[in-house]
C-alpha cells in the first residue's frame, strides 16, 4: 500500500485550500437551509479521485460532492472515503479552520485514514494496527471523564431538530467547557490528541468520520453510534466518539434525555 504518497496527495489538496479565494459566483446551494459546496469542494474532489486512482487502480470512491467517478457506494475491495473541505462554511468565511478528509476501507472496514488541516499544517494519519500519530507525534489517549475536558459537538442547520440542544447544557455542566469549530474530522482528530474528551453529533455522513475513525481507535479511544452500535460506512449516523469513559458518560446523558 502506497501510503506516504496517498498522504502526500492529501497535503497537496490541503494547499489547494490555502491558495483559494473564493468569489460569490463559485458558491452554491445544496438541499437544506445553510448547506453550501463550492467550486474548490469540487476541484479538490476530483483531484482527490485522479491522484488516488492512479495510486490505486480500481479503487472505488465514497466522496461528499457530485463528481466523476464517485459512486458512493461500499462493495468488496477498497473504497476512499472522501471530504475535500471539511468544514466549507468556515472555508467560505475565512474561518481558517477546515481541512481534507481521506478515509480507506477495505470490504466494510475502515483501515487508514488521513485529515489534513493546512492551515496549522497538521496531519492526522493513522493504519489499522499500526497506530495514531500527528504529524510524526504518536497519539496515546488518557482515559479521562468529562469532567476532565473540553467537550466538542457538530450542529448543521441542515439537520435541525435532530435533538443536539437537548443534550448541550447537560454536556456543558458535566465538562470543563463545550465547543464547536465547524469542522467534525477536525473535532474528531482533536479528540485523538486529547485536545477535546468527547465529541456529538447527531448525524453525520461517512466522509465526515471515515478517517477520523481509524485514528481515534488507534490513539486508544472509542467512536460509536449513540446507542452504542457500530458506525455505519454505507449511510450516515449518530456519532458519539472520546475516550472510553467520557463515551460511556455522552451516550448515558442522551438517553436520559431522550426519556424525557
Amino acid at each position: 500500500m502506497k501510503m506516504n504518497a496517498i498522504q502526500a496527495a492529501v497535503r497537496k489538496a490541503g494547499k489547494m485550500i490555502l491558495g483559494a479565494h473564493v468569489e460569490k459566483q463559485e458558491i452554491h446551494e445544496k438541499v437544506g437551509p445553510a448547506n453550501f459546496v463550492t467550486d474548490y469542494d469540487v476541484k479538490i474532489q476530483q483531484f482527490l479521485i485522479e491522484k488516488l486512482s492512479s495510486l490505486l487502480p480500481g479503487v472505488g470512491f465514497f466522496g461528499e460532492e457530485e463528481t466523476s467517478s464517485n459512486t458512493r457506494t461500499v462493495g468488496k475491495g477498497y473504497t476512499f472515503f472522501i471530504d475535500p473541505i471539511d468544514g466549507t462554511t468556515n472555508f467560505m468565511f475565512d474561518y481558517k479552520n477546515s481541512c481534507v478528509s481521506v478515509g480507506l476501507s477495505m470490504d466494510d472496514k475502515i483501515i487508514a485514514g488521513w485529515v489534513y488541516n493546512p492551515y496549522t499544517d497538521q496531519m492526522w494519519r493513522a493504519a489499522r494496527g499500526d497506530g495514531a500519530y500527528l504529524n510524526d507525534k504518536p497519539l496515546h489517549l488518557e482515559d479521562k471523564g468529562l469532567e476532565e475536558g473540553i467537550m466538542a459537538f457538530g450542529a448543521a442547520r441542515y439537520n435541525e431538530g435532530d435533538g443536539i440542544f437537548d443534550v448541550l447544557p447537560t454536556l456543558f455542566t458535566r465538562s470543563l467547557s463545550i465547543r464547536n469549530g465547524g469542522s467534525a474530522a477536525i473535532d474528531l482528530c482533536r479528540v485523538a490528541s486529547g485536545s477535546n474528551v468527547g465529541y456529538v453529533e447527531m448525524l453525520l455522513q461517512p466522509y465526515d468520520y471515515a478517517a477520523a475513525s481509524v485514528i481515534i481507535e488507534e490513539a486508544g479511544g472509542c467512536i460509536t453510534q449513540a446507542d452504542g452500535s457500530p458506525i455505519t460506512l454505507d449511510k450516515g449516523c449518530s456519532i458519539v466518539a472520546g475516550t472510553s469513559k467520557a463515551v460511556e458518560e455522552i451516550r448515558r446523558i442522551i438517553q436520559e434525555k431522550r426519556k424525557c
